[in-house]
């Protein structure tokens, strides 16, 4: 059994955040039956062709997933939600700003119909306020979260490498949507659910926010080092391969100087002997530091750090981190199928084996559209109608 068998959530979706938090809905056995449009469908599934002809993104967000096509603009589809919508525990829906309103699809228009019904809306500013009805993707709200300005390298800004506002408003919707499952259990109501991707990134912004609280001087751009605690971050071995180094006290300043540099007097030396001075005086500490890594190896760089116990890790591309073999001794990897044949997936974070999660297909678009409305009680020959008219 897993924790969310019996639980039904549909979902009106495209892009990364909502599709990001009902993929993990459906890791956990819930039934996420995604609402997609007919001849299209989610614009992820083609914003690249590179797992075998399907998107990246797409693969990544939408296992374990049941797709009906259905055109949600057209009348006859307002009964079919409305039966799908019956019977589900969840709303979830991230459609550009107003559109969920303009469906009748609002917490306000659901509830006295489904009290049950917890509704979770995704977007990018939220529900109200003056940018409400702004467009809203992730490199933008990057932006707008200030995240860029202490991102990159000191000439130039950059966003992260992977959609980190994104994932961030999809996990928070995700541990709303189990917040209130578990306060329906309670008092049998759903609740409304606003999740903005501004204020999740904003949430992780805290750190650097309180740093610079009151009009201090914020953390500036250190490309992959850190602005605020030196020496951490990349540093180039003899080999041309780049370690990553992190300190975090002067105990372990202390050992890296006597074991790593082999040079104990730096220690002491006025110009380095706290964190701070450090940071302040950090191309002179780097200067000697790709000194000495000049004659080591990457190999005995880390041997090194790892004897005087100083966290480090290797600067992995994408290959290195598919054969890691941490991943690979914790038998982290797993098979799903998809339209395109079996495909590689990484057990969600917490999960100790593959039978206490679903990891189900990735759907073809429309995959399951006659099924589910079938089990609505569409007939063969109601289904043919409806897709002869291009509603489903």
């Amino acid at each position: 059994m897993k924790p969310l068998d019996g639980i039904k959530v549909i979902t009106l979706e495209h892009a990364i955040a909502a599709p990001f938090c009902t993929r993990q809905l459906a890791d956990l056995g819930a039934r996420v039956i995604k609402i997609e449009r007919p001849g299209s469908g989610d614009f992820a599934r083609a914003y690249d062709e590179r797992v075998r002809g399907m998107a990246s993104h797409f693969v990544w967000c939408n296992r374990s997933k049941e797709s009906v096509t259905l055109d949600v603009k057209a009348a006859p589809a307002q009964d079919i939600l409305d039966q799908l919508l019956a019977e589900s525990d969840v709303l979830v829906q991230n459609l550009a700003p107003g559109a969920a309103d303009r469906l009748g699809l609002s917490f306000d228009a659901l509830h006295a119909r489904y009290p049950k019904l917890i509704v979770c809306n995704i977007s990018g500013y939220g529900s109200d306020g003056p940018y409400r009805d702004r467009k809203a993707y992730d490199l933008l709200i990057q932006s707008e979260a200030g995240f860029l300005s202490i991102t990159g390298s000191p000439d130039s800004p950059a966003k992260a490498g992977c959609s980190i506002a994104d994932i961030a408003a999809g996990m928070y919707a995700y541990t709303n949507i189990l917040a209130a499952l578990l306060q329906r259990g309670k008092t049998g109501l759903g609740r409304a659910i606003d999740v903005s991707m501004l204020e999740s990134m904003v949430e992780w912004m805290s750190y650097p926010m309180y740093y610079a609280f009151e009009g201090a001087t914020p953390p500036s751009r250190a490309g992959a080092a850190h602005a605020t605690i030196y020496p951490y971050g990349p540093f180039p071995a003899g080999d041309g391969k780049t370690v990553m180094l992190g300190l975090q006290n002067e105990r372990e300043w202390a050992l890296f100087c006597e074991k790593v540099l082999r040079m104990p007097g730096i220690a002491v030396d006025p110009l380095f002997q706290s964190n701070s001075k450090r940071v302040a005086a950090r191309e002179a500490l780097r200067k000697i530091i790709v000194e000495v890594f000049s004659t080591l190896s990457s190999d005995e760089v880390i041997a090194r750090l790892d004897d005087a116990q100083i966290a480090n890790s290797r600067m992995n591309e994408m290959a290195d981190v598919w054969a890691h073999a941490q991943l690979e001794a914790r038998k982290r990897w797993v098979t799903v199928s998809s339209p395109v044949g079996d495909l590689p997936a990484l057990l969600p974070p917490g999960v100790d084996a593959p039978d206490d999660v679903r990891m189900d297909p990735v759907p073809g678009l429309g995959e399951h559209t006659d099924a589910v409305l079938a089990e609505l009680g569409y007939s063969q020959d109601s289904i043919r109608l409806l897709r002869a008219a291009s509603i489903v």
